[in-house]
């Protein structure tokens, strides 16, 4: 007799309070990356209970204001500057590779993975590992053979470490050896450290380490990168449409941190989040989750919920007017334990009336938006850009831009 398994169940949450619910449900549990394992198993976003618990209270300890602070007004303007001065002499850019070459020096800072030869070239490969790493953890989307890239993103976590992780370590364990035995050095204040210090807590494998900061080096550049993208793409039409916007995208940081919260809202980073319930769950409006059965919480449609974002939700607005204690970016960033840890450092903190913008973090991504506009970037009306056709994700493969456009 052949056994035949039982047929999955799956809930799709379309509207924008059943997706909060279930978030915040302790019962659901992170199921998105299950086909990434090869990248994601075992990293902090795929954790649950007190394991998430312990890993994050750890983790915390390094994403602190304070910590953003420094990366937003010291460390990040001279990033863009230095990345950013050789395509403006040249007048032209693709925006899908500056904006992962701009997030990739910032999440090497974050992660901890060090670049001692300071080169393009170094700077090049880091980049090639770190978009293996992507397509490990958007597995589930690929269009490709799934086994032949697993096993090239294996391949390519092992020769990443070898290259660029276990110096990156070495130094942190030398630095804080020193620090133990009374010297003043200054130890970095990123992942690698923070997991190396707490490594005694924490009891990680080290392969575990290997992924943990092969994560936070995807998620940081990636996501990133790809809502700086968006953003731009999303600026240029509404201003096609408001021009009496126009001159807000180079001088208003407000206005572009609302125009990066409204493009992340439209655009998520995974156009779905995806859990698997590990007991039965009944979410407030009545709907029943039976025990095993995976939800897919549709992004999407929940981002576009008419009755939280107007009949217009499906529209493009910077000015939108919002609802109390709905964030401008919708549940793009997930809610609950698995709210996304770089949130405050990507997007900045959402003002309130009266914000002191001296003290306001705008996130950086905005921060690189409003050097894009200064910069009077357009489109290249010889060069239109073109979508990525190696994934279902809604991403841009290429967007060619000019520089020094009408003011």
């Amino acid at each position: 007799m052949t056994a035949v398994a039982a047929e999955e169940t799956t809930i799709v949450l379309t509207t924008f309070a059943d997706a909060k619910d279930a978030y915040r449900s302790k019962d659901l549990r992170q199921s998105l990356y299950d086909e990434g394992e090869v990248v994601m198993a075992d990293v902090l976003v795929n954790l649950h209970g007190e394991e998430h618990r312990s890993r994050r209270r750890v983790e915390n300890r390094m994403f602190r204001r304070e910590v953003f602070e420094r990366y937003e007004r010291e460390l990040f303007p001279q990033v863009i500057e230095r990345t950013l001065t050789p395509y403006r002499a040249e007048g032209r850019v693709d925006l899908v590779r500056l904006g992962h070459e701009l997030m990739l020096n910032l999440a090497a800072l974050t992660a901890g993975v060090d670049r001692p030869e300071g080169t393009a070239e170094e700077t090049g490969r880091l980049y090639a590992y770190m978009m293996k790493f992507v397509e490990g953890a958007t597995l589930a989307h690929s269009t490709k053979d799934k086994a032949e890239q697993r096993r090239v993103i294996a391949q390519a976590l092992e020769d990443w470490d070898a290259e660029f992780l276990a110096p990156s370590i070495a130094r942190r364990r030398d630095l804080l050896a020193r620090e133990a035995a009374g010297e003043d050095v200054e130890v970095p204040s990123d992942v690698l450290a923070t997991l190396l210090r707490h490594a005694g807590e924490l009891e990680l494998p080290a392969e575990v380490v290997r992924r943990e900061v092969a994560f936070f080096l995807l998620a940081g550049a990636h996501t990133s990168a790809t809502a700086f993208v968006r953003a731009v793409d999303h600026i240029l039409g509404w201003i096609e449409e408001h021009p009496e916007d126009a001159g807000l995208a180079a001088t208003d940081p407000l206005f572009v941190q609302r125009c990066v919260h409204e493009t992340v809202r439209l655009n998520p980073s995974s156009p779905i989040g995806r859990r698997r319930a590990l007991a039965p769950v009944t979410l407030r409006s009545g709907i029943q989750i039976p025990q095993g059965a995976i939800v897919v919480i549709d992004l999407q449609s929940v981002n576009r919920d008419a009755e939280v974002f107007g009949a217009d939700a499906a529209a493009f607005d910077p000015h939108r007017t919002l609802p109390p204690n709905v964030a401008p970016f919708g549940l793009s960033f997930a809610a609950g334990m698995h709210v996304c840890i770089g949130q405050d450092l990507a997007a900045g903190v959402v003002p309130r009336s009266g914000t002191n913008l001296d003290d306001h973090l705008f996130g950086l991504v905005t921060a690189v938006v409003r050097r894009m506009f200064a910069a009077r970037v357009r489109r290249d009306p010889d060069d239109p850009p073109r979508r990525d056709a190696n994934t279902q994700r809604p991403y841009w493969g290429s967007y060619p831009v000019l520089f020094g456009g009408e003011a």
